[in-house]
């Protein structure tokens, strides 16, 4: 059995909802690809790749969308 590493969407504020859209983001990276050295080779190909960044910034953008409708958008 897997371990819940995420037992909820809910925060406090928005910066902790966009700090955890991030960590979403990043661990798909890392559960897409699991080896270190691997990510570490293709990190130098897409940080000089300003499309490759944006495309980043959106899936950040799209988890942060999924984050604030589950704390419907940090309001009571």
């Amino acid at each position: 059995m897997v371990e819940t590493w995420l037992p909820t969407l809910k925060t406090a504020t928005p910066q902790e909802g966009f700090e955890l859209a991030t960590k979403l983001a990043r661990l798909g990276v890392k559960l897409t690809q699991p080896s270190d050295q691997i990510r570490s080779k293709l990190r130098a190909a897409y940080d000089q790749d300003s499309g490759q960044l944006i495309a980043s910034s959106q899936v950040i953008a799209i988890h942060f969308q999924t984050v604030a409708a589950a704390n419907n958008y940090w309001r009571d």
